[in-house]
């Protein structure tokens, strides 16, 4: 076989350690971000932050952050590589129970509260220093104190004591040694004397125990010996709303089992979870929303952006010995650089997306969630002509501030279902019109979700009652028997 020699032009991607750079920093979010810039602020001495908020500056420098023009780049699987080098350089248990302590609902995005300061006060405080200071106080022995204390020990995180009296017998200390059957009703006697500390109900070892330990701790009254007895015999059908059985047992009123219901509600279930510790975790959003004559603006948020640039004492030596002993510190300089320029890319990418986001969707910055349009990443892709992959990363854990609240970018996409008139409705409308609907309905004839999928349907929106259960759940929403009230 002869052997010969031929000349071949082939074109391949090659991802530089810049372009993974962009990539990656992309795809961070700004807690994640900043985490990073720390890192690279802490290993490279040429890179400072600009406390004055002056432009990044790159001493002799300044045309590596030119704007260079978008390449056409016709093959698709490509175009998400070839574009950061080609652009510019910038358990529901039936009963609703109210929000206490750690077990306060999902947060809203609407919802902008913090925690109050009783709640910041409470969990600079665990439980136990809380009963510990209590027991201090009591008129106790000093033996049967460490009984109590040793029970203390043994309490979950929501304030009741998981192990059985028994069980806690065999893993007493030596010093609590002697027959079983005496320490056992030590310990029942300490358990009553734990149980009657604050907050009301720790000390339980169940939920039903929990209930009528609180209401025992309340003035009697008709109400309280009517929500005794459910707590004690009927706990289960409450639950389940099945309020017939409960007054046919107690032969009740309807009124007299409504405010029974309303006490039972006002109580605390998981009475140590107030003194959890907060993970309170805010969120800095990436951009800004306004409405500017008459149209929906996005500019990026100042506060979440590091501003950044070059060390110019450094930068001054490194042209001075550029000639010997300089190369590690031209590395460092060009790392730099390019550190600078692909945050301020990874920024400006994140307002062009931003921003068509919002022109889309700008029906629901004036009207709300009812109003908000079906939309993939493809529209946002070709919109601002980036690929889709790139769309995904950019909307990962980004937020935009509105005067509606703040959002992930994420939460503007969604599927569609047809409407009789041949257009699509957004699955984020049709949540909305569901919680319309249920925050509407008589509470002794809820809405089942077939009616709600016939409603929707007068509306001209075609929508199968499993897909109405699927969005029900989504919105944390309980079934129809589940929902209804006296």
């Amino acid at each position: 076989m002869k052997q010969t020699l031929q000349l071949r032009l082939s074109q391949h991607l090659a991802l530089t350690p810049q372009l993974q750079q962009s990539i990656r920093l992309l795809q961070l979010s700004s807690l994640e971000l900043n985490q990073e810039i720390e890192q690279a602020l802490q290993e490279n001495p040429l890179l400072e932050r600009d406390e004055a908020g002056e432009a990044a500056l790159f001493s002799g420098a300044g045309d590596a952050l030119s704007h260079t023009q978008k390449d056409e780049q016709p093959s698709a699987p490509a175009q998400e590589e070839r574009e950061y080098a080609a652009e510019p350089e910038w358990g529901h248990d039936g009963m609703d129970w109210p929000a206490s302590g750690s077990q306060r609902n999902p947060r809203d995005p609407n919802d902008e509260s913090d925690a109050d300061a009783g709640e910041l006060q409470a969990a600079a405080t665990s439980l136990r220093d809380h009963l510990i200071s209590q027991l201090a106080l009591s008129q106790l022995s000093g033996r049967d104190r460490l009984r109590v204390a040793f029970l203390v020990e043994a309490l979950n995180d929501d304030g009741y004591l998981a192990q059985t009296l028994e069980e806690l017998v065999d893993v007493l200390p030596e010093d609590f040694a002697g027959e079983s059957d005496e320490v056992l009703e030590d310990l029942s006697i300490a358990l009553k004397h734990l149980q009657s500390l604050d907050p009301p109900g720790v000390g339980a070892r169940n939920p039903r125990e929990c209930l009528l330990l609180q209401l025992a701790n309340l003035p009697p009254s008709a109400d309280n010996t009517l929500a005794t007895a459910i707590v004690a015999n009927h706990l289960e059908q409450l639950a389940n709303r099945d309020y017939a059985k409960i007054k046919k047992a107690l032969g009740c009123e309807d009124e007299a089992l409504r405010d029974a219901q309303t006490l039972i509600r006002s109580l605390n279930p998981r009475p140590g979870a107030q003194f959890a510790a907060l993970d309170t975790r805010y969120i800095v959003p990436d951009v800004v929303v306004r409405k500017l004559r008459g149209s929906w603006v996005v500019n990026l948020n100042q506060e979440a952006m590091p501003r950044l640039r070059i060390n110019r004492l450094y930068a001054s030596l490194l042209r001075q010995q550029r000639s010997n002993g300089g190369s590690n510190l031209a590395g460092q300089l060009q790392e730099a650089k390019w550190l600078i320029k692909n945050v301020q890319q990874r920024f400006d990418t994140i307002a062009r997306v931003s921003q068509a986001i919002v022109d889309r969707q700008r029906a629901f910055f004036d009207h709300g969630e009812v109003a908000m349009r079906p939309l993939t990443l493809r529209e946002i892709a070709e919109t601002v002509e980036l690929h889709e992959s790139t769309i995904s990363r950019v909307t990962t854990q980004k937020y935009l501030a509105s005067p509606r609240g703040v959002y992930e970018l994420k939460y503007f996409f969604g599927s569609h279902v047809a409407t009789d008139t041949g257009g699509a409705a957004s699955s984020t409308a049709i949540r909305a019109l569901i919680k319309q609907l249920v925050g509407a309905e008589n509470g002794q004839k809820p809405l089942s979700d077939a009616r709600i999928a016939e409603i929707l349907g007068e509306q001209g929106i075609v929508v199968a009652r499993r897909t109405v259960a699927k969005y029900r759940e989504s919105l944390s929403i309980p079934p129809v028997n589940l929902r209804k009230t006296l």
